[in-house]
């Protein structure tokens, strides 16, 4: 029997691979680290059977010890970050203290008691943006080129993690993913977003830039890729995850719509976000080759059982509607 120690599990990767981890791994206990801020959502774990819910912040290096100690804890999954692009761009300081500061604050909680993994989540966005007219896709070779405050911070965050790795010969392992999807997704993004404004007959708004792309991996396919990285993955490696499928926002809010039975009439277009990087894509060939992962859920199915999941649970996100302090194409106004 092992312990895990997930961070950020209040939140949608985190409390989808909280729930895999019980489900595959029934003996073991999870604890579920959570600071709680604006796109936490406690209920998502607290209650699960063999979860125990700790309010806390990965910037607590004396809370994460304790933590560390008192469960004894062998494997640290960190999802805890600010992740939402758009609100970086109006609050930049509090993505650098969380996906940098707390990055490290975390690990040297970790270096005092060692474990036997230490699992860091990232993102494809470290790696800058492709142009739309190439078949380019990012490996884990790719240089780092951030172009937004996000992708800045989770670069950041990345590099304290090799950093630690190579420095306290600490066991650590990256893995960069595409845009995820599925349920249990804080309403502000783009797909909960379309998905519960068209429910209520609201307009969906898309980027001026509707061509521009995005790579998308179903949630559970991401859990069990994390899950095989842990168990088999090499010490000190980073693996990309992702699907191969890519879809531009106007595909998005189709798929949306006709998952709903609905016209193409709530399309409405807004303004462009600063630095909205063009394209991802990822080339997940070492993880395939390697590990033997592959992805299970196809966009087609994966979304409309999404879109679904939201419709039957209003009474998990309509509480949560208002509560992002950031409003689309308000550039330069205070969240």
């Amino acid at each position: 029997m092992s312990t895990v120690l997930v961070t950020g599990a209040a939140g949608f990767i985190g409390s989808n691979v909280v729930r895999h981890w019980r489900r595959e791994h029934p003996g073991d206990r999870v604890v579920a680290l959570d600071a709680l801020t604006y796109a936490g959502v406690r209920a998502n774990v607290e209650g699960l059977p063999g979860v125990e819910f700790v309010h806390g912040s990965i910037a607590n290096t004396e809370l994460v010890e304790h933590l560390l100690r008192a469960h004894s804890v062998d494997v640290v999954v960190n999802f805890a970050a600010e992740s939402h692009n758009s609100l970086a761009i109006l609050r930049p300081g509090d993505f650098f203290a969380t996906n940098v500061m707390g990055t490290q604050q975390l690990l040297e909680a970790v270096r005092r008691v060692g474990v036997s993994r230490f699992h860091h989540i990232s993102t494809c966005e470290v790696y800058g943006d492709l142009p739309l007219d190439v078949d380019d896709a990012f490996t884990e070779e790719s240089p780092y080129r951030p172009r937004t405050p996000y992708n800045a911070a989770k670069a950041g965050g990345d590099h304290v993690v090799r950093a630690y790795g190579l420095t306290y010969d600490l066991p650590v392992t990256i893995t960069n993913c595409a845009n995820n999807y599925g349920p249990f997704q804080f309403p502000e993004k783009v797909i909960p977003l379309f998905t519960t404004r068209a429910l209520a007959g609201e307009a969906l708004p898309l980027y001026a830039s509707t061509k521009n792309r995005r790579e998308w991996l179903h949630v559970d396919d991401h859990a069990r890729a994390i899950d095989t990285v842990i168990h088999h993955g090499r010490v000190g490696e980073t693996y990309n995850v992702g699907s191969g499928h890519e879809v531009d926002i106007e595909g998005i809010a189709d798929s949306v719509l006709g998952a709903l039975g609905l016209g193409p009439d709530l399309k409405t277009i807004v303004p462009d976000r600063p630095s909205h990087d063009r394209r991802y894509l990822l080339d997940s060939t070492k993880l395939r080759s390697e590990l033997g992962w592959a992805p299970r859920v196809g966009w087609d199915e994966g979304i409309a059982a999404t879109v679904d999941w939201y419709r039957a649970n209003e009474a998990w996100w309509r509480p949560l509607i208002g509560r992002s302090p950031v409003v689309e194409g308000a550039w330069g106004m205070s969240p």
